[in-house]
C-alpha cells in the first residue's frame, strides 16, 4: 500500500519539504496512560528534555498535560524557561542537569525545582534560598553505579552528617538513574536498587524517584513514588523485550527525486563503496545525514515501498540517500512518490538497529526540514 498524507488532497506535502514526519498524538497519550497504569500507585512524570525527544514539546507538553501529566523533566534551565509558558501554574518542572551558576535567583523566581548534583550546587541553591528568605523546592541525586550525575556515596554520607543545609530545601525526592533498565536481567539494576536503599537509610521519609522508562517495566521497588519515563512515551521500546503495549507515534515518509537505471560496472555513491555488479536500477530520495537519517545507514539501512524492502546504496549524502529499487516492477515508482523509513514495515528501532545505535539518537536528531503532521490531538 502506497503512503497517502492525510492532507495531501490540500497540496500540504507541496510546501517544497522532501519528507512527513507523522507525530501521533493520541499514541503518545495512550502510551502516557498505558505507562501511569502500569506505574501505579507511583505518580507517573514525563521526560520532554530535547524539545521532546524532537518531537516538539509544545505539542508533547499539552498533550500530556490533558492526559493528566503535571510533572516535566527537562535537561537544562533554558528548557525550563521555554515551557514554563506553555503549561498551566499546576505543573512541577524539574531541571535534570541542576542550575549553573548564576541562574539560580531566576529558576527560584520562575518556581522551577533543580535536580541537584554536587555540593556546589546544593550550596548555591542553599545560597538563593537565604536570599529569597523562604524554602525553595529541590530533589538530591545521587550516583548509585553510573558515574554520571549525583552525590558520590561519601558526599551523601557527608551530607547526611551534617544535614543543617537542607533546612533550606522543600526537599521532594531523593533521585537516582538507572544505567541499564533497558536490559531487565542486568544484575547491574539490583546493585543500583540496593545502593539507593542505603541513601533512602540516611535521609529517610523522603520520596524516591528511580525509574526510568526501563525501570517501570522492573517492578514495583523500582518504581518508588514517581517515575520518570522517557522513550518509551514517544514509541520507542523501554527494553530489549519491548512491550506490546507501547504504541508508535512517529512515521516518517522521504520523497523520491530521481530514479535512473544503471550498467553493471557503476560506481555508487560517495567514494565508490558499492559497484554495481549487474544492471541495478536506482532511486534517490530527498533526506540524508542533515536530516536525521545517519552516515552509518550507508549500505546497511533500508526503506519499504508498496511492502517491499529496498535497501540503502552506497554512502548517505547529506541530502541524499540512494536505494537500490531493482525488485520493484519498472516505472512503480517514481518522482513525487514517497517511501517509508519508519513505519508499519520498519519501526523506529530498526532504523535504529541498522544505524548501529538506539531510539534516542534517531528521535532526537530528526531535522526541521520534514514537513510535521500532528495527529490525535485534543479537538
Amino acid at each position: 500500500m502506497r503512503f497517502k498524507a492525510p492532507d495531501e488532497s490540500s497540496g500540504e506535502l507541496n510546501d517544497g519539504t522532501g519528507g512527513y514526519l507523522g507525530i501521533d498524538l493520541g499514541a503518545l497519550r495512550d502510551n502516557y496512560l498505558t505507562l501511569s497504569e502500569r506505574a501505579a500507585p507511583a505518580r507517573t512524570s514525563a521526560v520532554v528534555k530535547a524539545n521532546a525527544y524532537g518531537l516538539g514539546a509544545s505539542e508533547v507538553a499539552r498533550t500530556l498535560y490533558d492526559a493528566g501529566c503535571r510533572d516535566f523533566f527537562v535537561a537544562i534551565a533554558r528548557e525550563a524557561f521555554d515551557l514554563h509558558p506553555l503549561l498551566a501554574d499546576d505543573v512541577n518542572i524539574y531541571i535534570l542537569n541542576g542550575l549553573l551558576p548564576g541562574s539560580e535567583s531566576l529558576c527560584a523566581e520562575h518556581g522551577f525545582i533543580p535536580v541537584l548534583n554536587s555540593p556546589q550546587q546544593i550550596e548555591n541553591w542553599a545560597t538563593a534560598a537565604r536570599a529569597t528568605g523562604r524554602f525553595l523546592p529541590a530533589v538530591l541525586q545521587f550516583d548509585t553505579g553510573m558515574s554520571r550525575l549525583g552525590l558520590s556515596p561519601d558526599e551523601a554520607r557527608a551530607l547526611a552528617q551534617s544535614p543543617d543545609i537542607l533546612k533550606y530545601f522543600d526537599l521532594r525526592y531523593l533521585m537516582s538513574h538507572l544505567a541499564c533498565a533497558d536490559e531487565p536481567d542486568n544484575p547491574a539494576n539490583e546493585r543500583q536498587r540496593a545502593a539507593l536503599h542505603e541513601v533512602m537509610a540516611l535521609f529517610p521519609d523522603i520520596p524516591v524517584s528511580l525509574a526510568n522508562s526501563g525501570g517501570i517495566f522492573l517492578g514495583g521497588d523500582y518504581r518508588q513514588a514517581l517515575t520518570r519515563p522517557g522513550v518509551a512515551l514517544y514509541g520507542g521500546a523501554p527494553n530489549i523485550e519491548r512491550p506490546d503495549d507501547i504504541r508508535p507515534v512517529v512515521s516518517l515518509h522521504v520523497a523520491v527525486i530521481q530514479t535512473r537505471t544503471v550498467p553493471a560496472g557503476a560506481q555508487i555513491g560517495y567514494g565508490g563503496t558499492i559497484t554495481a555488479e549487474r544492471e541495478m536500477r536506482l532511486a534517490v530520495i530527498s533526506a540524508g545525514y542533515a536530516d536525521g537519517l545517519p552516515r552509518s545507514l550507508s549500505n546497511s539501512g533500508s526503506a519499504w515501498f508498496d511492502g517491499v524492502r529496498l535497501p540503502i546504496t552506497g554512502r548517505v549524502s547529506m541530502d541524499s540517500i540512494i536505494l537500490d529499487i531493482s525488485a520493484l516492477p519498472e516505472g512503480m515508482l517514481t518522482i513525487g512518490d514517497y517511501v517509508e523509513l519508519i513505519g508499519p514495515h520498519q519501526s523506529l528501532d530498526d532504523l535504529a538497529a541498522d544505524a548501529g545505535t538506539i531510539a534516542y539518537e534517531i528521535l532526537t536528531a530528526l531535522g526541521r526540514r520534514y514537513h510535521r503532521h500532528y495527529s490525535g490531538g485534543a479537538s
